[in-house]
């Protein structure tokens, strides 16, 4: 039977921090408003005249497949999960396929927020699986700075969300590498957690320029009260159906590398779960709530810090606007 495996991830962060007392300077809030309700210590947010979603996810590709010992030109398939395209459209899937030099070959856009890597990886493993192909690429970036109303009036957003990307390679496997992947949804809350605009069901007269321009557009609409609810309740269901799935404990859960939502969520999981500080991989801190790149962006980062070896039990989970959730048992 053939099976897929993780054999490369690499990640990109913008160079410019924002920090807490920075964006103390822009708003009414404070380090310890954000740090208390948040996690987080600072961010990283793009230089728009240089920075793109596409040309990080390069970046984040480059150092991943530098790990894997392989080139551009091994990569077969593109799967890229981001809420941020460069363009309404096309995906940026295919700008990454340009960037990459890699003309013909498939890309397919995944839009499920910070669930997003997870659906991709999963995507990804199934094609594996399959035998369609050999080498696939899986992305998660976004830029958020760009949409931020950085006042008072947003701060309940602005605080949390950031830029960044990152990337892991998959490839055939004689045992199990991904043990499992499980994806759910329930749209019936679509709502506690969006961007309305701009979208393609008002009528034109309703997204004209000088209407874009309000802040109700691209404006994040978020009832945290109801994510906070919500994210605990479907974070360990998802993770116990994961480890239901394969016969497994807790306890045998080297690393967690849970979506960076809110540094709150990750304890009160680790808490209710019982797990130890070194099963828990957290870097909200650093880099804010990069939503579809969280995931990669920490999976990196923990492999690069010697945190991942061979035969440990990976789990990835997360929680985001849809609502989806998500999670993944690797063994890696």
């Amino acid at each position: 039977m053939r099976f897929s495996k993780i054999v490369g991830l690499g990640h990109h962060v913008p160079e410019t921090v924002i920090t807490n007392a920075q964006l103390s300077a822009m708003m009414d809030t404070t380090d310890e408003w954000i740090t208390e309700r948040t996690g987080i210590k600072e961010r990283r947010w793009i230089d728009p005249a240089k920075d793109t979603v596409a040309n990080m996810a390069t970046k984040a590709t480059r150092l991943a497949l530098k790990r894997a010992n392989l080139t551009e030109k091994d990569i077969e398939f593109i799967v890229f999960a981001t809420i941020t395209p460069d363009y309404f459209f096309p995906g940026s899937g295919v700008l990454l396929q340009r960037e990459l030099g890699l003309e013909g070959i498939g890309a397919l856009d995944i839009r499920n927020a910070c669930s997003g890597f997870i659906y991709a990886l999963s995507v990804a493993d199934q094609f594996i699986k399959s035998g369609m192909y050999k080498t696939i690429l899986v992305v998660g970036a976004e830029i958020q700075s760009t949409a931020i109303d950085a006042t008072t009036r947003g701060r309940n957003t602005a605080v949390i969300f950031a830029d960044g990307a990152g990337a892991a390679i998959l490839q055939p496997a004689d045992k199990p590498g991904i043990l499992s992947t499980h994806l759910h949804s329930d749209g019936r809350f679509a709502e506690e957690l969006y961007v309305r605009d701009p979208g393609s069901s008002r009528p034109r007269e309703e997204r004209q320029p000088e209407q874009i321009l309000d802040t109700t557009h691209f404006k994040v609409v978020m009832n945290g009260n109801q994510v906070f609810k919500h994210a605990v309740v479907r974070f360990m269901e998802v993770i116990n159906e994961a480890l239901n799935a394969n016969s497994m404990k807790k306890e045998e859960i080297t690393l967690l590398v849970p979506h960076q939502a809110n540094l709150r969520i990750s304890q009160f999981i680790q808490e209710k779960m019982a797990l130890r500080d070194d099963q828990v991989y957290n870097n909200i801190m650093r880099y804010g709530n990069t939503t579809a790149a969280s995931i990669p962006i920490a999976l990196s980062e923990a492999w690069g810090e010697g945190r991942i070896k061979e035969n440990d039990v990976i789990c990835l989970a997360a929680f985001g606007s849809g609502f989806t959730w998500a999670s993944a048992l690797i063994r890696w």
